[in-house]
């Protein structure tokens, strides 16, 4: 196959699998090509939730594309990582065509670009998916049939996956034992759906009226009686099955980070001592690259900055103690410490895959049900809020800036940054909102400025 067309040069294409083996041939060339062309900075992104090595290669080309501009004295290289994830096809990226970002129909219809990258990413669950798309393309009335769509679901996703896999998924670790039991995998199935459902109507809602006050629909009876209806549950069935394909791709993420970059990165090291690595990570991505952090070889110090844009896991990932629970504390708790330089967390409220979406399906078994769709981000952001929403949390020392200030300031040499980007990462709509809009001169910059690099 032929590889796909990067604007940048030297540049080195890295591919895992889902339990983190690397293509050998693939890591060979990069760890032969980095000694040959005696770089000094070597920039790894590692994408999220795209369903296809193209689609991840046109990221990478358009973000790389102003570095050699905004530093032209510096010795860099390139690696775009690729794994197995997928993105459902609903989910707009800004300034892609259509080829990579699609529209799709109205939900709950499961498309079949989405119905393809399933097939692809969970191999032999074709009859499984097959069932799943029938449901949500028949819509069956009865009660039993979306508890019987929610265990085609944990199928699919096979929620304890052979492997090592089944080691990757949590986020948070309690008296060392990882606390990883999202309610979508247990429970009444038809009660995630109504949630998951009320959610999308409140992403959808119209904005625009003062005090974040719903606009009155166009055919409200008079008076001033807003009108309402309730949601289809199936549309929430659409969004449970989206939800739990990126359970997977989370458990995915650090897996792939800790057993396949960790090591790849320590073999690096070894071949070119004066390597500067520097990690990008977008979504599911950085989580991957935060993951790397833990499979580094003892003494390893070649990661020189971290930079997760809109990251899709805990904001207390790097934390000892979580505020609202003592004896809980992150999974990656301390790896902030082994970059040599800072671990910069770029982040945006414009995100609703993050400020919603996310924390709704990674509340914990056992927490209270039946919370109003408008007290989504308020009560449950909090406590189970992703970076890629609010940035890094209960880390001590951990500093903040707005874009504007951190393009002109000095970035810390160590610890974690947050860096508010919401004036840039504003674009998109529902229902993943501004998750992709990545692609920024402002934020290639900010790569820059992490890593030190002139």
């Amino acid at each position: 196959m032929a590889d796909p067309a990067v604007s940048v040069t030297p540049y080195w294409e890295l591919t895992f699998d889902a339990d983190g083996d690397p293509d050998a041939g693939k890591r060979d060339r990069l760890l032969a090509g980095v000694a040959q062309h005696h770089l000094r900075e070597l920039i790894v992104f590692a994408h999220g939730w795209n369903n296809d090595r193209s689609g991840a290669t046109r990221l990478y080309d358009r973000f790389f594309a102003p570095i050699p501009q905004l530093a032209p004295e510096a010795k860099i290289g390139y690696v775009g990582v690729v794994w197995p994830s997928m993105r459902f096809s609903d989910e707009p990226i800004p300034d892609f065509p259509r080829a990579v970002a699609a529209e799709m129909p109205r939900r709950p219809a499961l498309d079949k670009d989405t119905r393809h990258a399933l097939f692809e990413t969970f191999p032999g669950r074709a009859t499984v998916i097959d069932q799943i798309a029938r449901m949500l393309d028949q819509q069956p009335r009865e009660e039993s049939e979306l508890e019987e769509f929610g265990r085609l679901v944990r199928m699919l996703v096979d929620i304890v996956p052979p492997g090592p896999q089944v080691l990757f998924a949590a986020d948070t670790l309690c008296e060392g034992v990882p606390q990883d039991a999202p309610d979508m995998f247990s429970g009444s199935t038809a009660a995630l759906c109504e949630e998951f459902a009320e959610a999308l109507t409140l992403l959808e809602t119209p904005r625009d009226a003062p005090n974040d006050t719903p606009a009155e629909a166009p055919d409200a009876p008079p008076g001033g009686a807003a009108f309402f209806s309730l949601p289809n549950p199936w549309d929430g069935a659409h969004e449970l099955l989206r939800q739990a394909t990126y359970y997977a791709m989370k458990r995915r993420a650090g897996t792939v980070g800790e057993r396949g970059l960790g090591r790849v990165i320590g073999q690096l090291a070894e071949r070119a001592p004066q390597l500067r690595v520097h990690l990008v990570g977008h979504s599911f991505g950085a989580r991957l690259v935060s993951f790397a952090l833990r499979g580094l070889p003892k003494g390893v110090r070649t990661v020189k900055s971290v930079t997760l844009l809109q990251g899709a896991f805990s904001h207390y990932a790097f934390a000892s103690r979580l505020p609202h629970d003592a004896r809980t504390g992150g999974v990656l708790e301390g790896q902030h410490n082994r970059i040599d330089g800072p671990l910069v967390c770029c982040y945006s409220r414009h995100d609703s895959a993050l400020s919603t979406m996310y924390p709704l399906a990674s509340r914990m078994a056992g927490d209270p049900r039946g919370i109003a769709p408008l007290d989504i981000g308020r009560m449950l952001g909090a406590k189970w809020g992703a970076m890629g929403h609010d940035g890094v949390q209960a880390v001590p020392g951990t500093k903040s800036y707005k874009l504007a200030e951190a393009l002109s300031a000095t970035l810390p040499a160590s610890g974690c940054v947050n860096i508010d980007t919401a004036t840039v990462v504003r674009r998109g709509g529902p229902p993943a909102g501004a998750h992709s809009d990545i692609v920024h001169r402002e934020l290639a910059q900010m790569v820059l400025a992490a890593g030190r690099i002139h």
